[in-house]
């Protein structure tokens, strides 16, 4: 429905503003509660961004909401600035900046790292508009006597000065707030904002810079705090100081978790339970302060049985009696016994039309793509890979085999700069690419599969291909913050063909927690293929597969090698051998012996490798 129409929750959110007046008296709120509601959703839109989408929890947004509106504060009451609105988008942009320079300090540390930065920060400033700065601030008697907003239309003046005025005003701002933070969560940037909050490794490793963006992410939580923080100052006529406190900092992360994280609405439901029950508690019962208590149990079991906040359980209360709420049977088989899935028993099709993704059309360049000479790579003591030369040429079918703890897995972490060798150069298409970051060697077209799948599991299988494909197309950083990827025909024709190239155009809605586990695989294989690789490395994609998803996977894995150049690591010889033209044995970390499959079979020094001399071990 919502693709069918595609404005409907914006217009819904309309109605709602203009309905709210009419509707919510009648059930106990008071205007100045309503609008404490808007300034505590518009605060919250941005945290719902920075953690619901992308991910990091930041207790320190105190900061930001407390900068914006002492700043906008200051320029209405003590600078002489006469301007309401223009001031509070001034406030805003200080708290961007502020956030921005704060950013780049607290990202520099991920998980509970970040988050005990944040709690610092939320402490730092707190004391700083305390102290030295209470001149400005107006210390712990903040700034009275700001000023409502007014809009001159020539013909007449609007003031919105107190109650259901003031609201029109606050409603007006909470929703342009809320169709731009729409417009983020479903631009590209939105999409690669999930993918972080999934899987920032996999999300690095297809060429996004996810610094860039988790920073992004944290400047547009800081602006929507500032914002708010000037809503707060003109609501009251005065920007108090408890503004830059911790409490309020954790409030808002309360709200959101009650209301629902990553819905955009969830901090405004949230702030409206939160306040509601503040009121009553303290007005109607007459707990006094006993009434953080109660909340405190109300917040407890809310988040123990509705553990995706209020809009979480109305969402699964739809889907239950939608009939929706099994999850749908995997296209798959599950896996049988091998003798019922024997190569020739059944034809694998792979479907014919559809052309492998590239990066830009090749010629068919001759010579190496790909050299590494002297790679070495220690872990303190441990030598895992000693002294390695290896070349793969342009157009080349390479494999790597060897036995477990020969050293393939970190060889190819370093081939893709995952990690860097302790000595050694690695050239890409003459280009040394020694000691470059995982991202833009991806950018470059050097990418892999992993051995252990990285997807995005809570995204479903065209989101999943999709961000890779974002990566190919836009390169490792893009601010479209607003761009439609509806229109972005280009976008559209990469994850149709890379979709229907893995066979799974059957599946491109479904959480990929749903998959099988072949398909799974075959995802994996197609998140690289997405990103237009001009050498593909694949690690172990035959790994934890029934006979027949081998049979079907190394069919899958001819068709996309056609004028593609590829290095295949696994252990099952026999469908590799089938694959490749040439191939690299590892053992105890160095290069034992190269040639092409038949040599491969027939070397001495392979079956002494593999099974203590023992012939015939690959026939």
């Amino acid at each position: 429905m919502l693709k069918a129409r595609p404005f409907l929750i914006e217009t819904l959110t309309a109605i709602g503003l203009l309905a709210a007046p009419f509707i919510l008296p009648h059930l106990g709120f008071a205007p100045n509660t309503v609008n404490r509601i808007l300034v505590w959703g518009l605060f919250g839109i941005g945290f719902d961004i920075l953690f619901g989408f992308t991910g990091l929890l930041s207790f320190g947004q105190s900061a930001f909401y407390g900068s914006g509106g002492v700043f906008a504060a200051y320029l209405l009451t003590r600078a002489g600035f006469p301007y309401v609105i223009p001031a509070l988008f001034l406030g805003m942009i200080f708290a961007a900046v502020v956030g921005y320079l704060v950013g780049l300090i607290a990202l520099r540390r991920t998980g509970i790292y970040f988050a005990m930065i944040t709690v610092a920060i939320a402490e730092v400033f707190f004391f700083v508009e305390f102290n030295p700065l209470a001149d400005w601030t107006g210390g712990e008697n903040g700034l009275p006597g700001v000023p409502t907003p007014s809009l001159n239309l020539g013909f007449t003046t609007l003031d919105f000065d107190t109650g259901w005025s003031l609201y029109q005003f606050l409603a007006v701002c909470y929703f342009v707030g809320i169709v731009l933070a729409l417009r983020i969560v479903r631009s590209p940037v939105g999409a690669i904002f999930r993918a972080i909050r999934e899987n920032p490794l996999r999300a690095t490793a297809i060429g996004h810079n996810i610094h860039g963006y988790k920073l992004t992410a944290f400047v547009i939580a800081a602006a929507y705090a500032g914002f708010a923080g000037g809503c707060l100052g003109v609501m009251q006529a005065f920007m108090p100081p408890d503004a830059f406190m911790f409490e309020t900092s954790g409030q808002l992360i309360m709200q959101s978790a009650i209301g629902g994280i990553g819905t955009l609405f969830g901090p405004l439901l949230g702030a409206a339970v939160w306040l509601f029950l503040q009121d009553f508690l303290q007005s109607a019962l007459g707990l006094g302060a006993a009434w953080k208590l109660v909340l405190g149990l109300v917040f407890v079991l809310l988040v123990c049985f509705l553990r995706r906040g209020i809009i979480g359980g109305f969402v699964d209360l739809y889907t239950y009696f939608a009939g929706k709420g099994a999850a749908p049977e995997p296209a798959e088989e599950s896996p049988r016994p091998a003798d019922a899935d024997e190569a020739g028993s059944e034809a694998v099709r792979v479907p014919a039309a559809a052309a492998a993704p590239r990066r830009a059309a090749q010629a068919g360049p001759a010579g190496p793509i790909l050299q590494a000479s002297g790679l070495t790579r220690r872990f303190g003591g441990l030598v895992a890979n000693n002294n390695i030369d290896f070349t793969v040429e342009h157009g080349a079918l390479h494999g790597i085999i060897g036995p477990n703890g020969a050293g393939k897995s970190t060889f190819f972490k370093m081939l893709t700069c995952e990690l860097p060798p302790s000595s050694g150069r690695i050239t890409f298409e003459g280009r040394d690419i020694t000691g470059m970051t995982v991202t833009n060697v991806c950018q470059l077209g050097l990418t892999k599969s992993y051995q252990v799948n990285q997807l995005f599991n809570r995204l479903t299988v065209r989101e999943n291909v999709t961000v890779a494909a974002l990566a190919a197309l836009r390169g490792r950083f893009r601010l479209d913050l607003f761009r439609n990827m509806k229109k972005m025909p280009e976008l559209n024709e990469l994850v149709e063909q890379t979709l229907e190239l893995i066979r799974l155009t059957s599946r491109v809605d479904t959480p990929v927690s749903d998959l099988a586990y072949g398909e799974k695989r075959r995802l994996e294989i197609g998140l690289a293929l997405a990103s237009s690789p001009r050498l593909l490395l694949l690690d172990e994609p035959l790994a934890g597969m029934s006979p027949r998803e081998r049979v079907e996977t190394v069919a899958l894995l001819k068709s996309i090698s056609e004028g593609r150049t590829m290095v295949v690591i696994d252990h099952d010889m026999d469908s590799l051998f089938e694959l490749v033209s040439k191939v690299t044995v590892l053992q105890e970390g160095k290069v034992l012996v190269e040639g092409t499959p038949d040599e491969i079979k027939n070397n001495e020094k392979v079956q002494e490798a593999y099974l203590g001399g023992m012939h015939g071990v690959f026939e």
